[in-house]
């Protein structure tokens, strides 16, 4: 089974997306692993930055989104029209040293369909539950991947919990800033109620300093206090804010993983935090295959 990774905050604009995206190409460009992204955000950030907006409305029309699979789930669930195959777009990214990364896009229209799940039919004998969707449909596919990374929306809803539902663990991006960290705690306490529902370990990985601005005491205060007083483990590796970032967001062709995110800041600072993740993995146990 492959090592299955969320990424997960309560607050929007704190390159969560950019992180899980920087993840997987490296781990992929540097490391030689296969890795599926898994979008489950609305926002659809993580599809349009590996495979573009043409593409991606092409996915969508074609229901060939996460989107779908949550609507057959509440709406027809004995006539399926996702097709997980399909979906599941490869070599994706648009970074020639970038082979193996796969994604299964996200939609806008899961904004419509998520309050839904809690009335979704649950099946002769209750097979079916809404934490269970997603796992279900691509189960077949995981030993097909070293590892799965998924893009969680900014909420602890039954959409974030498909993808916790079969997670090792989890990494929580945020700004050291008050706003951008004062969700912490409930996503630690919440996730641990759900692992113990659930029976299963759901490991926190760590939380990771992203736009980082040296210059800023609120920055550095925050972050000390992130790493006396967290609630989860804080990563050494940070992530300074930085053009190069901005940039990294464009779908745009690019040779190498360093004109991707960038010489001086993006590629150095996101190389080290995926090795600090892949140590951390292993003294968790969450070994990467």
């Amino acid at each position: 089974m492959p090592t299955t990774i969320a990424f997960i905050n309560l607050k929007g604009g704190v390159a969560k997306t950019t992180t899980a995206v920087a993840t997987a190409q490296i781990l992929s460009g540097v490391h030689r692993r296969k890795v599926l992204l898994i979008d489950l955000d609305s926002q659809t950030n993580a599809t349009v930055m590996l495979v573009g907006e043409d593409r991606w409305k092409e996915l969508n029309e074609a229901r060939a989104t996460v989107a779908q699979l949550f609507q057959d789930a509440v709406e027809d669930p004995m006539h399926p029209r996702f097709d997980v195959q399909a979906a599941i777009q490869h070599r994706v990214g648009a970074v020639d040293e970038v082979r193996s990364v796969s994604l299964l896009p996200s939609s806008l229209d899961l904004i419509r369909i998520q309050d839904k799940l809690a009335t979704m039919p649950l099946g002769q004998f209750q097979a079916r539950t809404p934490i269970d969707i997603l796992y279900r449909a691509i189960r077949d596919k995981l030993d097909e991947y070293d590892f799965i990374l998924i893009d969680c929306p900014p909420s602890l809803g039954l959409i974030t919990l498909n993808g916790l539902r079969f997670a090792d663990g989890y990494v929580i991006p945020t700004i050291p800033d008050v706003l951008s960290t004062y969700g912490i705690p409930q996503i630690t306490s919440r996730v641990a109620e759900f692992a113990k529902e659930i029976a299963e370990p759901i490991e926190p990985l760590g939380i990771l300093a992203t736009k980082y601005q040296k210059q800023q005491v609120a920055h550095r205060n925050q972050l000390r206090i992130l790493r006396q007083d967290a609630d989860a483990p804080v990563f050494d590796t940070v992530i300074s804010q930085g053009s190069e970032l901005s940039s990294a967001a464009e779908f745009v062709r690019r040779g190498t993983l360093r004109q991707k995110w960038g010489y001086q800041k993006g590629f150095p600072s996101y190389s080290s935090f995926v090795k600090e993740l892949l140590q951390t993995l292993g003294a968790a146990k969450v070994v990467p295959v």
